[in-house]
């Protein structure tokens, strides 16, 4: 927070110091005018020059740091929108079924149904304070981590059966093509976090027929894994591609709005990409013609 604060001064600071420049400098031009002394005083007309080149540029600094500010404020409305809407659906649903539940003339078939509901609900809350809670702490991740070696068909597949079981869609919908035995040395906790969100935006943003996902691997002759997350789903603008992954950044588009989301899933993916030394990559030949997602591991074979 402290570096925030100090953007917003450097410029409000420099906007100060260009103003009480051009006082001055319109109080000495006034001056030596009204005396007609400005004969000769070529360093008042290069002093006054500079400063007027000097405040045009600290206003479009300024210009710019504004209009960042605003687009920043505008995305946190947005989050805080997201997030009020995130939690209030669950929680009004978790709140009729307990209604429900306390309800005598239930059968016990019913009270499964309800009961399997709000674990349901109990789980999309979960997955989004999961979210919430990871993006608050991208800042502070440690160095170090330890590195254990993954299996990415494993992972793949457990990812997948938890992901699909939380949309309610057959696991089939996903299809895994990576060659059993490729591994790579890496930190588990943060891979499985990419490979659940990247799944779950291929499912959540896909079309209305049945999704269709396909997830691939391979290992390049340099070593580095390369993995994609393949849908069929409502794809993302050309110049949104790489906007997707900032910060409560969501696609201005009436099919983004109509799914739940707060603009941090890929935020998080991005930085913690990062964080292995990876690359994340988005591609999309355009609305409606569906997202692949390509995710770079750096050279690292594990044994």
């Amino acid at each position: 927070m402290q570096a925030r604060y100090r953007s917003i001064s450097t410029p409000i600071t420099l906007t100060s110091i260009a103003v009480s420049v051009t006082i001055a400098l319109l109080i000495a031009w006034t001056v030596v005018i009204a005396n007609g002394a400005y004969e000769g005083q070529v360093w008042l007309l290069v002093l006054g020059i500079t400063s007027f080149a000097f405040l045009v540029v600290v206003l479009l600094l300024s210009g710019v740091g504004l209009a960042r500010g605003i687009l920043e404020i505008r995305r946190q409305n947005t989050f805080v929108d997201s997030v009020t809407h995130e939690l209030k659906s669950p929680l009004a649903a978790l709140r009729l079924g307990l209604e429900t539940l306390d309800r005598p003339d239930v059968k016990d078939s019913q009270r499964a149904e309800v009961r399997a509901m709000m674990r349901d609900d109990v789980e999309r809350l979960s997955a989004f304070i999961d979210d919430v809670l990871e993006a608050s702490r991208l800042s502070h991740l440690r160095e170090g981590v330890p590195l254990a070696r993954v299996d990415l068909a494993d992972l793949a597949r457990a990812t997948v059966a938890t992901v699909t079981s939380r949309h309610g869609v057959d696991p089939a919908c996903v299809s895994v093509a990576i060659p059993p035995g490729l591994a790579v040395q890496t930190d588990r906790t943060s891979l499985e976090t990419i490979f659940k969100n990247l799944i779950d935006n291929a499912l959540k943003y896909s079309g209305p027929d049945p999704p269709e996902v396909r997830i691939a691997a391979e290992r390049r002759p340099d070593k580095s894994v390369v993995v994609t997350f393949a849908d069929r789903g409502i794809g993302i603008p050309a110049a949104d591609v790489r906007r997707v992954f900032k910060r409560f950044y969501r696609v201005d588009d009436e099919a983004v709005r109509a799914r739940r989301g707060t603009g941090l899933g890929l935020f998080v993916v991005a930085a913690l990409a990062r964080g292995l030394g990876a690359r994340l990559v988005a591609a999309s030949p355009g609305p409606g013609q569906g997202t692949t997602m390509t995710l770079t591991l750096p050279t690292s074979e594990a044994p």
